[in-house]
């Protein structure tokens, strides 16, 4: 036990930094300071951390970890580690030498830590942000979180200490309420990087096998993806009017992705919010934070599975309007993604998510009022109307196929748009009947 004072809120100390990398602390990015130690009034919640060495899309490595809504206040210990380039697990020791070589707790807390915040605001000793948010958008945007989806999405084994492909070992110290303080041992600290990556998004090397081309471009993390193939949406065993209505619709595979992954959970829409919502939320941070492909590959087809599914609006709207409302959630941040998350053009990427968007529409078309799906049309309503207020996209089915057009020399032309055949099914998409 020991009787040095505690500091007063949750907070994560982050030793050894050099000045001028790049660190962030959930939707806040700045540059840090010499005198730069940790973060303080940590918030309850889950909460995730990068580093890198430089402000270009360079390897970024991260953490995820979770202050508890409750007291004692914890603090968390993370080192530089100056060979590899990235923040590893501190014992506590380490840790409470730190703070005495800054004068001791009280003061390393009063001078060193910065507030927890998630808006640039005015410049501190932390250094200028680079990015301003909304107080509270974490919490929307981390809703459907839990340990058990970061233990499976990392790939971290459900046993600590030592550290692990997945979860490492972040040393916590809890203050109790008379002054005191005691190790609680190591917590779990979920680790990704920018190179981590889900088997069906890692490139085959030809003429290697996976342990030479593991030797050339060194061993990546392997993320707990969903498993989603829209190749293949339809049962094993499925023939004929099946086969065709499960192409066509792809509740089943959604709810056979829900149940494989959840097992144990209730009939209710709660086991799907947990592994369909939380894994597009974890993915759309990691695009956010650290810009890994992978993650965005799994948001995309994500959105591609929940946006083709028609039963399943029926039987599960509470499920779908969440999943709607979180997607405008998202969407309101594309800007803040290095890059882009898509172009949102309509000749650019941004045709990928108008084409789900409008499809969706003609789902939710064929339900009448009597349907129970009305809250599903209003979240729906209110993505439309965000999408043609950013991006002047209209999702509607009534566009002017043909008419006249002034040339610049007043000349008319008639002119004729084959842009929606594919929707109609018309042109050179128009169904054939084959003799066999």
């Amino acid at each position: 036990m020991s009787q040095h004072p505690a500091p007063p809120t949750p907070t994560l100390l982050l030793l050894n930094l050099p000045p001028s990398i790049l660190c962030s602390i959930d939707l806040l990015t700045f540059t840090t300071s010499p005198t730069f130690l940790g973060i303080k009034n940590l918030p309850a919640g889950y909460h995730f951390v990068f580093t890198s060495h430089s402000q270009s899309l360079s390897l970024r490595d991260g953490f995820w970890f979770y202050i508890p809504p409750s007291t004692p206040c914890p603090t968390l210990y993370r080192k530089w580690n100056s060979e590899h380039e990235h923040l590893t697990d501190c014992s506590e020791a380490e840790g409470r030498a730190a703070v005495n070589e800054r004068g001791g707790a009280q003061l390393v807390y009063e001078k060193f830590l910065t507030p927890y915040r998630q808006s640039a605001g005015t410049t501190s000793q932390d250094g200028e942000a680079a990015d301003s948010s909304k107080e509270g958008a974490w919490e929307h945007l981390t809703k459907h979180i839990t340990s058990k989806l970061l233990d499976r999405f990392t790939r971290a084994p459900a046993a600590l200490p030592g550290s692990t492909a997945g979860q490492a070992p972040i040393t916590t110290l809890v203050h109790n309420s008379n002054g005191s303080s005691s190790s609680q041992g190591p917590a779990a600290a979920w680790t990704i990087s920018s190179a981590s990556s889900g088997l069906q998004d890692r490139d085959e090397i030809p003429g290697l096998s996976t342990q030479e081309a593991r030797s050339v471009i060194g061993e990546e993390q392997e993320l707990g993806m969903l498993g989603i193939d829209l190749k293949k949406t339809w049962r094993d065993g499925a023939v004929g009017r099946e086969r065709t209505e499960q192409a066509r619709d792809r509740s089943w595979l959604l709810a056979s992705i829900c149940h494989s992954q959840n097992p144990d959970s209730t009939s209710g829409a709660d086991g799907w919010e947990e592994v369909v919502l939380g894994q597009m939320e974890i993915c759309f941070l990691m695009i956010l934070t650290l810009a890994n492909y992978s993650c965005l590959e799994e948001w995309k087809r994500i959105l591609a599975l929940v946006m083709t599914c028609e039963n399943a609006v029926g039987e599960r709207p509470a499920f779908f309007a969440a999943f709607l409302r979180l997607l405008k959630r998202q969407l309101e941040r594309v800007d803040d993604v290095e890059g882009g998350l898509f172009e949102m053009s309509e000749d650019g990427g941004g045709t990928f998510l108008k084409r789900l968007l409008q499809g969706f529409k003609r789902i939710l078309d064929r339900y009448d009022e009597r349907e129970g799906v009305d809250e599903v049309k209003e979240e729906f309503a209110e993505v439309e109307k965000w999408v043609r207020e950013q991006f002047g996209w209209e999702l509607g089915d009534e566009f002017v196929r043909s008419g006249m057009l002034e040339l610049e020399d007043g000349e008319m032309v008639e002119m004729e748009s084959g842009e929606m055949e594919g929707e109609d099914e018309s042109g050179e998409y128009a169904p054939v009947v084959v003799e066999l």
